[in-house]
């Protein structure tokens, strides 16, 4: 569970995975365009993995709050989540660009 006398660090923790994970994502595209998908995959797992230690740390902080915790609502954590929502979506839009890539890829052959 974090520690929410520390919320600033949790945010961050929060941005900084989402935008680790959104970064991934789109460099997993630009190797799916290179023609380069085994590195793609790979920069679509690490976009994973970040995107799950976001999805983790939300987990902890709606548990505290089931539990009766205050959990305090900024600016700041708004800000993190639409981070998180963002690089969800890009991950998501990368997976099906990917896929149309490999598709076409394989066209040409």
């Amino acid at each position: 569970m974090p520690n929410l006398e520390d919320m600033d660090s949790v945010v961050m923790e929060l941005v900084v995975n989402a935008g680790d994970g959104r970064s991934s994502a789109i460099q997993a595209i630009r190797e799916a365009r290179a023609g380069r998908f085994d590195e793609a995959e790979k920069l679509l797992k690490e976009c994973e993995d970040a995107l799950l230690l976001c999805h983790k740390a939300q987990t902890d902080l709606v548990q505290a709050e089931l539990q009766g915790e205050k959990v305090p609502m900024s600016l700041l954590m708004v800000h993190a989540q639409d981070h998180i929502m963002n690089a969800m979506t890009v991950k998501d839009l990368a997976v099906e660009i990917i896929e149309m890539l490999k598709h076409q890829k394989e066209g040409e052959n």
